[in-house]
């Protein structure tokens, strides 16, 4: 999901309260405390997925060095990628883990 898309539906003040959030948590609470309500894909694209965790390290942004960003996960038997794009300079990398 594109970071525009994310966005839809927000003022422009409870934009900038989400671009100020460090991590995909403080994202959540702020959407909770607006009383904003995210479609499933938002979710997803926040959270990285309702059942997903990984001990991959994504590390930061290669061009800025943030880690604030959100991910996709995608893959095969033999590959697990994720798809990365960064919220503050909307940078976008993929990130591969062999099995």
């Amino acid at each position: 999901m594109k970071r525009k898309e994310l966005f839809e539906g927000l003022t422009k003040e409870q934009i900038e309260k989400a671009k100020n959030c460090k991590t995909n948590e403080e994202l959540l609470e702020l959407a909770k405390e607006e009383g904003v309500e995210l479609t499933d894909e938002q979710l997803e694209a926040v959270s990285g997925g309702a059942c997903n965790t990984t001990t991959v390290n994504l590390g930061p942004c290669p061009n800025c060095g943030s880690s604030n960003f959100i991910y996709g996960e995608t893959g095969d038997f033999s590959i697990t990628k994720y798809d990365c794009e960064c919220m503050d300079c909307q940078h976008r990398w993929i990130v591969k883990e062999y099995k």
